[in-house]
């Protein structure tokens, strides 16, 4: 993996100060080793994770990093089928850069992996029944307990094969490094850092932590307005999108693009042009015109809020494409779940972009502006 993906936080600010990281570990093959989701009643609000061993033994492994490091509290940790989302806090600096935490947390958690990949190798020849796993290697124990079940049936116990907060590894003296090497490591994507250094950030990442069983539950349940939709021709263009692709049919559309005069203006004093737009655009979207803009500025933010709260539709341009299993933010995810909002990008994921540009905000006003007036034709 290439160096640069540790090297995106901001210049001037350290790896090793005080501070507040978003941590997520994924399996990239993407399969639910790490649990199950249940949805009681059909009830999104009602989902949880039912832990699989792999699953518990990396929570654990993750309760292991305050000890090892105890400048660092974990707020929040949410454990999904295949990914686990982690919110740490580094609360004094430290002699280690929150890089080489995660590192070590990395390795930690490979080793749980590689440990897993050795059970499920050798299920094909070792009698569940009997109590040891691969007795052909005559060192590893792996007793059948209240684990994970596994497709015959049986349970088995990866704690005791190797220990999450253990420093030894039991598995690579037992088989032998080169053969332990060729063992699929599982984990095979180091943990991606976000650090959270503006206001809100926090409070909203750990609602975002929290709501994971839920939004889950609801994209499964609603896979129709989640689903990233490629080849949406739309006048010269070709757009991805989220959401609800209906909303193009409606009958008005109207452009939210507050401009930077009204609000220099408002800065001297002078509001009522800069209110008198904004509260134009929600009396538009209340007489059922579907509002249309990529809500960058502070104020075209507020309208799109009056847009949630009132519950009217609009389409949303956004500056980057969609990855694989995208989920829409949290204000938006309710509307989208409701079809009441259409997410559009004409450009492909770029998993370096942090930040719009001037020119994108450029070109996103001028295809808000263009899209408005081919859809009112």
């Amino acid at each position: 993996m290439g160096k640069s993906l540790w090297q995106w936080q901001k210049e001037g600010t350290s790896w090793r100060g005080i501070g507040i990281y978003h941590v997520t570990l994924t399996v990239p093959s993407r399969q639910p080793l790490l649990g199950r989701l249940v949805v009681t009643d059909s009830a999104p609000s009602k989902a949880r994770v039912e832990r699989t061993e792999l699953g518990r033994l990396l929570l654990e492994c993750q309760r292991s990093v305050p000890v090892f490091h105890p400048e660092i509290q974990i707020l929040q940790y949410c454990l999904m089928p295949d990914h686990l989302h982690m919110v740490w806090y580094v609360r004094r600096p430290m002699e280690k850069s929150i890089r080489q935490v995660a590192q070590g947390f990395w390795q930690a958690v490979k080793k749980l992996g590689r440990a897993y990949s050795y059970i499920v190798e050798g299920e094909s020849d070792a009698c569940l029944t009997g109590g040891t796993m691969n007795e052909r290697d005559g060192a590893v124990d792996a007793c059948l307990t209240d684990g994970t079940m596994n497709e015959r049936g049986g349970a088995l116990r990866l704690s005791s094969i190797v220990e999450a907060d253990s420093q030894k590894n039991s598995l690579c003296l037992a088989i032998g490094k080169e053969r332990y090497c060729r063992l699929d490591p599982v984990f095979i994507e180091r943990p991606f850092l976000r650090p959270l250094s503006r206001r809100g950030q926090l409070h909203a990442m750990i609602r975002y932590v929290q709501m994971n069983p839920q939004r889950l539950a609801t994209k499964r349940m609603m896979p129709g307005f989640f689903c990233v939709q490629q080849g949406i021709e739309l006048g010269e263009r070709i757009y991805s999108g989220v959401g609800n692709v209906k909303l193009l049919s409606m009958e008005h559309f109207a452009a939210v693009h507050v401009r930077g005069m009204w609000v220099r203006a408002a800065e001297r004093g002078d509001r009522q042009q800069l209110r008198n737009y904004m509260n134009g655009c929600v009396i538009e979207a209340r007489k059922g015109c579907v509002m249309v803009s990529p809500f960058i500025s502070p104020q075209e933010k507020q309208v799109m809020r009056v847009l949630l709260d009132e519950k009217h539709p609009f389409i949303l341009l956004a500056d980057n494409g969609f990855r694989n299993y995208y989920k829409p933010s949290d204000a938006l995810f309710e509307a989208c779940a409701e079809g009441r909002v259409l997410i559009l990008s004409p450009w492909t994921y770029d998993a370096d972009k942090r930040h719009v540009t001037r020119e994108e905000c450029v070109a996103l006003n001028e295809m808000t502006a263009e899209l408005v007036k081919l859809l009112n034709e």
